[in-house]
């Protein structure tokens, strides 16, 4: 995940945006409604866009009957290369809110700064971003070595972590800030918010409470990613995610990254490496078919397709902790 931005790319950003509005503006007899956010007015509900499915899956949970859910990336597509359609400029203009997550996606960050919408709803203002590197939630044994840190390898990958849905308690917070905004933009049926945010934010405990307890007792307290996706998980249950690459998923590691991690793989007991399902799995299989490891699936949950183990957050969440389990050899 790429929350950084190219020099000068907002302004570039800005520009693009302008000119989509002005074709927007001229489409408006197209603006149908769409699963992928090319328009959301005119459901009789309050309709509600959304920069990426754990928004989405929280605009619908909270929302219940009374809302009309967009969502402007698609099932399998990488949220931080999404690129806004006129007509998507368009649904957000039409919204009654647009629930997203700042500096995840530009193109999203740049239409909802120019848009009239009322009710924005940030999700990083509703929670705490922590500054994540490669190496996030504890020390490993490899580092116990003078030469197993170098810090350029690690530098340039650290940043503001944007995945906080992936910790069940941050999420829950994340869910109580869009819950109050639903109350005060519809009043009318603000009660039912009110009790479908409390239902949810006890469903998001109960998962807790199951990571806790699963992941209590392990062989090993060390898993290995392809990209920093699962930092606040790791710091949440008191593990150490080391990352191949940084936040950036699309990003190669260097040589004495790879030797590092091989070298922390015999040290810590390590036996799988983790891929996810949006990003290639090439680099995890040759890690792990270097240092005689397996590999696995660990979801960042970006989107529901029909190779997530789940149908929704929650299960794909406790696909997520069996997958770890296993790997960390739980007791």
């Amino acid at each position: 995940m790429n929350a950084r931005r190219r020099p000068g790319a907002s302004r570039i950003g800005a520009a693009k945006i302008a000119a989509a509005v002005a074709i927007a503006l001229g489409l408006g007899t197209l603006t149908a409604c769409s699963t992928t956010g090319a328009a959301a007015g005119g459901t009789g509900k309050f309709d509600v866009v959304t920069s990426f499915y754990p928004m989405a899956f929280l605009a619908e949970r909270i929302g219940g009957d009374h809302v009309h859910v967009t969502s402007l990336t698609s099932p399998g597509q990488e949220p931080h290369d999404l690129e806004l359609s006129p007509l998507q400029i368009a649904g957000i203009q039409d919204s009654d809110a647009v629930l997203y997550l700042k500096n995840l996606q530009p193109s999203v960050d740049d239409a909802v700064a120019q848009s009239p919408v009322r009710t924005k709803i940030d999700a990083a203002s509703l929670t705490t971003l922590e500054e994540h590197g490669t190496e996030v939630g504890g020390h490993a044994a490899a580092h116990d070595t003078p030469d197993a840190h170098d810090p350029g390898d690690h530098a340039e990958s650290a940043g503001l972590d944007p995945h906080i849905w992936l910790d069940p308690v941050r999420y829950a917070q994340v869910a109580g800030g869009v819950g109050k905004a639903f109350e005060k933009a519809d009043p009318e049926h603000a009660a039912d918010y009110r009790r479908n945010t409390a239902a949810l934010v006890k469903q998001l405990g109960r998962l807790n409470t199951e990571f806790e307890d699963g992941l209590a007792h392990t062989r090993t307290r060390v898993f290995i990613t392809t990209h920093a996706a699962f930092g606040y998980l790791a710091e949440r249950y008191g593990l150490t995610e080391e990352a191949i690459n940084g936040l950036d998923p699309e990003s190669e590691p260097s040589a004495a990254r790879v030797k590092e991690l091989q070298k922390l793989a015999r040290a810590d007991h390590v036996g799988t490496v983790f891929y996810e399902t949006l990003v290639s799995d090439d680099t995890a299989k040759t890690i792990a078919g270097d240092a005689g490891l397996r590999t696995d699936v660990l979801d960042p949950i970006e989107g529901i397709t029909g190779k997530s183990r789940g149908k929704d957050y929650l299960a794909v969440q406790r696909a997520n902790l069996k997958a770890l389990q296993q790997a960390l050899g739980a007791k």
